[in-house]
């Protein structure tokens, strides 16, 4: 006899039917519901960057955890873990010469941990990495933000330089994950500590989103002012809206393979 489904996973089967333009508006709405629920809720937002960092360390903990405990690499993408190690690189740097804070101490911490990963998979679990999976160019991300961080930057009174470099770890944080999407998007099957990792990114993009918005509606938009003139205050909120969303389809199919009890993700052709 067939076991019944819950109602969550009875929702989670009807929208996976349903054409992408129904499920890009559930996404939408969804996102538009949690903003909401943390405006409610949290009434010092930035307290919400605050926990998108420590997500994203809690994901990167997971990384040790496997690296470490199973002694393997595979499905992890070293692309992704030496861009977010640069990204993180100059961002450090940027806060230390610019505004040196509590993001300065989680994004030491982050980095640290984020090198040793790259360490580890460099040098120690070699034989385990999948590097043919692993073949999206790392210049296809780094040279158009580099060249998109000259053209649009901030125009503060800071440094040129320290302009550029933050507009160019803004920009390289947004698509830092574009590597790891490709070697799920090749190998179609994610283990276990790899999904968690890759979700706790999503979770940890949308409560940084979700940060920057807020923080712009309750100042009236002056937020966007005070980041300066011209296209960079809306370039930045548009890269936070879209490393949000290039997780979205994951964390989709992340959490449908969670209610249904499978430790393996199994990506449908096409996703990511």
């Amino acid at each position: 006899m067939k076991a019944e489904k819950s109602p969550v996973q009875t929702v989670m089967s009807w929208i996976r039917r349903q054409p992408p333009k129904v499920k890009a508006f559930f996404c939408v709405v969804t996102a538009m519901t949690a903003l909401v629920f943390l405006k409610v809720i949290v009434h010092e937002h930035d307290n919400l960057f605050i926990a998108a960092e420590a997500v994203h360390a809690l994901g990167i903990s997971l990384l040790i955890y496997k690296l470490t405990k199973e002694k393997t690499c595979a499905g992890i993408s070293l692309k992704t873990q030496e861009l977010t190690a640069l990204f993180l690189a100059v961002r450090l740097y940027c806060s230390f010469v610019m505004e040196f804070d509590l993001h300065t101490l989680l994004d030491s911490a982050t980095l640290v941990t984020t090198l040793w990963v790259v360490y580890m998979i460099r040098f120690k679990l070699r034989p385990t990495y999948m590097e043919d999976k692993d073949n999206f160019p790392i210049y296809y991300v780094v040279v158009p933000c580099a060249v998109v961080s000259l053209l649009v930057h901030p125009s503060t009174r800071h440094h040129v330089i320290n302009r550029l470099f933050w507009a160019f770890c803004v920009y390289l944080e947004a698509v830092s994950v574009l590597p790891q999407l490709r070697v799920m998007q090749n190998t179609q099957i994610v283990e276990p500590f790899t999904a968690h990792y890759v979700f706790a990114l999503g979770i940890a993009r949308f409560l940084s989103c979700a940060h920057w918005i807020l923080q712009v509606l309750d100042s009236g938009g002056r937020l966007l002012t005070a980041l300066g003139y011209g296209l960079w205050p809306l370039t930045v909120l548009l890269s936070e809206i879209i490393q949000t969303f290039i997780l979205a389809d994951f964390c989709y199919y992340y959490v449908q393979s969670l209610m249904g009890g499978q430790l393996v993700l199994r990506l449908p052709s096409g996703v990511v």
